[in-house]
Parts: C-alpha cells; sequence; structure tokens
C-alpha cells in the first residue's frame, strides 16, 4: 500500500517524533511505501521514505498549518495514497496518533474565557473537529485513559472511533543486569559523588509545559541539609534563557546543568536518583515508564497521560489535581531523604518486566494494516455491484 505520513516538524529528540519514526519503520517492514509531508526536517532520514518538505510559510503559527493541510490536501487529490495518516490534528486523516493532549480541554480548564475570541482558538478547535466530530471518519489511536475521557467529554459522538494503544519505550531503557556497575561508571563520568542528589528533568521542545518552572521553585524549597547535596540536569531542546533567569533569581544556579538534547538518555536515568516532571499537561509521558523501567524513582504530576503507570507500578509519587507547590515541594524532600529505603527502584524495575510496554509501534501498524484491508474489500464489494 502507498502510505502518507503528516507532521508538521520532525525534530530527533521530541516524544511525539519518536513515535513517529517507529510507527513509520514498524509500516516499511510491512512491505508498504511511505510518502511523509513536512514543513521542516531535522536529523537523519529515514531510509526508502520519500520526504516532501511543504512550501508554505506564515508569520503565525496557526496561519502556517492551515497552508499546510490546504497544500497537502491538495496534493492527496492528485496522489491518491491508500491511506493517510497523521501526528498532527487536521483535516483529511484516515488514522490521527494522538499525540497532543484535547485542545478543547485545554482551553477551557487552562485558558481564559477571551482566549476563545483568538484566530489561534478558532483555528486548532476547527481541526480538532475535523478529526472528532460526528461527521468524521478518522480513526484515532490514543496513548492514554485521560486522552479518552477528555476526547468523549467534548465530542460523545467520537468514542467508538478511539483506539487504546499500547506504550512504546525502548527496550534499552530497562535496567540492564548490571545496572548498578553502570550507575557507578556514569555518575563518575559526570563528576557526581556517593552523596550527591541528582534530580533529572527530560523534556524536548516544551520546558514550559513540562512545569520546569515548578521544578527549580521545588529544588529551591529544599530542606538545607538535603539542598547541599542536590543537582539538577535538565535535558532537553528548547529555550533555556526563561529558565536560566529563574534558576539564579532562585539562587540555585550553582546546583543545576542544561545540557540541551542527548543521545545517551540510558545513562541518565542510571545515574540519577529522581525523576522530577510536574508537567501542566501531556498527552502520555513517556520519560516516566522510561524511568520507571530503568529503576528511577518519578515524582510527576496527574495531568500526564502515563502518570497511571506510576500509581499501578508503585514507582514513585503522583501530585493530585489542582496543583499545589507546596505539595510538589513536600513529596520531592520526602522521596530524596527516603531514597534508601523507599521500594520504588525494585518497583519500577519489576514493573517494565512484567508489562506489555514496548510494542506500540507494531499494534499501530497491525491496525494501518487491518483497516487498509477492510476499505479495500469495501471498494472492491462497491465496485462488483456497480
Amino acid at each position: 500500500m502507498r502510505l502518507a505520513f503528516l507532521i508538521y516538524n520532525y525534530f530527533p529528540y521530541g516524544g511525539q517524533q519518536r513515535d513517529f519514526l517507529r510507527v513509520l519503520e514498524s509500516c516499511q517492514s510491512h512491505g508498504h511505501d511511505i510518502t511523509i509531508y513536512t514543513m521542516k526536517w531535522e536529523g537523519p532520514k529515514p531510509s526508502n521514505a520519500r520526504i516532501v518538505i511543504v512550501p508554505v510559510k506564515a508569520f503565525r503559527n496557526h496561519t502556517r498549518y492551515q497552508k499546510f493541510s490546504d497544500w497537502v490536501n491538495a496534493q492527496l487529490l492528485i496522489e491518491k495514497f491508500d491511506g493517510v495518516i497523521g501526528f498532527n490534528k487536521m483535516p483529511g486523516l484516515d488514522v490521527y496518533f494522538a499525540a497532543d493532549p484535547c485542545f478543547a480541554e485545554r482551553a477551557l480548564s487552562q485558558r481564559s474565557m477571551l482566549y476563545r475570541y483568538t484566530a489561534r482558538y478558532r483555528h486548532f478547535m476547527k481541526f480538532e473537529r475535523a478529526v472528532f466530530s460526528q461527521g468524521s471518519k478518522t480513526q484515532v489511536m490514543i496513548l492514554s485513559p485521560s486522552q479518552r475521557q477528555d476526547f468523549s467529554r467534548h465530542y460523545p459522538c467520537c468514542a467508538s472511533r478511539l483506539h487504546d494503544i499500547p506504550p512504546g519505550i525502548s527496550l534499552d531503557r530497562k535496567a540492564p543486569d548490571d545496572a548498578a556497575e553502570q550507575r557507578e561508571r556514569f555518575r563518575s563520568e559526570l563528576g557526581f559523588k556517593d552523596e550527591d542528589l541528582v534530580i533529572l528533568q527530560i523534556g524536548s521542545s516544551g520546558f514550559v509545559i513540562k512545569g520546569v518552572d515548578r521544578s527549580l521553585k521545588s529544588i529551591a524549597a529544599l530542606p538545607a541539609e538535603i539542598k547541599k547535596n542536590a543537582h539538577y540536569i535538565l535535558i532537553g531542546q528548547d529555550k533555556q534563557e526563561k529558565f536560566k533567569r529563574l534558576a539564579k533569581g532562585l539562587r540555585i544556579w550553582n546546583r543545576c546543568q542544561f545540557i540541551g538534547a542527548r543521545d545517551d538518555v540510558p545513562k541518565f536515568l542510571l545515574a540519577a536518583d529522581l525523576l522530577l516532571h510536574p508537567a501542566y499537561s501531556e498527552s502520555a509521558g513517556y520519560v516516566l515508564l522510561e524511568a520507571t523501567v530503568a529503576g528511577l524513582p518519578v515524582l510527576t504530576t496527574d495531568t500526564c497521560g502515563y502518570a497511571f503507570h506510576i500509581d499501578r507500578a508503585g514507582s514513585g509519587i503522583v501530585c493530585e489535581s489542582p496543583f499545589d507547590q507546596g505539595a510538589l515541594n513536600h513529596h520531592l524532600a520526602q522521596m530524596l531523604s527516603e531514597l534508601r529505603t523507599s521500594s520504588f527502584k525494585a518497583n519500577g524495575i519489576r514493573y517494565g518486566r512484567e508489562q506489555d510496554l514496548y510494542l506500540m509501534p507494531e499494534r499501530v501498524a497491525d491496525y494501518i494494516d487491518n483497516l487498509l484491508k477492510k476499505a479495500e474489500h469495501s471498494r472492491s464489494a462497491f465496485e462488483s455491484v456497480t
């Protein structure tokens, strides 16, 4: 089959982009021919896939997205693909991989009434309705129960088109048999001593939504006897200046390292003592599971789609909504003071060995195959009648 894969922008370190590439490669392993439509591509290119850089420009993102959709849909009428798979919400999709949360829910719960009068709001609502409203036939791959709840609340008629898929974290995130030896070696490479408390946060293209400000405030609020050994490492590709200023204002800059995007994340998962991820909102949050299966205790918020895995695994603490900075501060201090006695590490490693957390790309590719076969059968039946 000939498939079109649509994504606004690709770069190597985003969770959405990793899902995109892994699903693409799994579909290729099934023998499908794939063309990618995107506005920007950074990093290595997949083999045997045609990449089309859509030539659209605009000052505002939502205007650029509209132009992208218009251009691609016009091209799809010419190319005649067997299936169109999108990783952003837009009209004309056969399958939408729900890497983003429900826009209607976020606009209602996190924005003022005035926001609903903006052009940006109108655009994103129009594109979300194109996928989820009653007249749509788009099939949706959802990542978490919270997505099902939010999409079903705002678009009640879409429930039958929502399909749960398992996580798709990489197997190299699991704690290896020699995890203790690797941890000691990596900490030595990074310059940390046994008594140092290494707090890790990971999040490309979203330091604001990932709650980096909340993290810095909680570190600043640590009791002096804990703070003297605390070190914060932020991994990710995003604008840093705002958060550097905040760290300096909180007088903890000497305890912070902002090290940009990395290819060796498993090393940091083993070397750290705690993953801190107090996100404002997140559809999934793969890093929560990556830390869990590596044996790294997790402190996060219930607004992350995969936070339920932390509760289910017993691999950390989930802060309940509405968010309270004082509660986050308390939990961080508590977890750091009880690292040697808590069962979070062992619980996470066991969860990673017992649960289906790695097969998402294969499951999505199988679903796409079945969908296309049904569509082909329906077309053949119609043509035989006519």
